[in-house]
């Protein structure tokens, strides 16, 4: 026999007793009314801040005397356009490092080829260690 198909019988029906139809709109009733009341206060607590922030007097606040180091910058990108050609300037340019002793700085690039004329000064090879026999 098919168990999707149930008899036609008068006498099965769903079960009445489970939910509480009532009880569900009223809860459903009572829910949506303490929203509304909800939304109200608060477009009513909103209406009262703005007419409180309208009439106080708007007090100008220096930065700069209100706020500790370290401060935002004011011109960002020209600082960074600054700083990058101040580095630009030690690593591409010429200047004494110490004139007495004669020690002076070069340009990246050139010091490249100098190191690579010259070639790195050679390290010492640690001496081995001699080796232990297997038993």
């Amino acid at each position: 026999m098919d168990e999707t198909k149930h008899p036609q019988d008068p006498q099965i029906r769903h079960e009445t007793t489970d939910v509480n139809v009532w009880a569900v709109g009223k809860f459903a009733i009572g829910l949506v009314v303490v929203c509304v009341v909800s939304i109200v206060l608060l477009f009513g607590l909103l209406k009262f801040f703005q007419s409180r922030e309208e009439t106080a007097v708007a007090n100008t606040v220096e930065p700069v005397k209100l706020f500790p180091e370290p401060q935002l910058q004011k011109t960002p990108i020209l600082d960074l356009k600054a700083m990058r050609a101040e580095e630009d300037k030690l690593l591409n340019g010429y200047a004494w490092v110490d004139q007495p002793k004669g020690v002076v700085r070069i340009p990246v690039a050139q010091a490249i080829e100098v190191l690579a004329k010259r070639g790195l000064p050679a390290r010492s090879a640690p001496a081995a260690a001699p080796e232990v026999p297997k038993k």
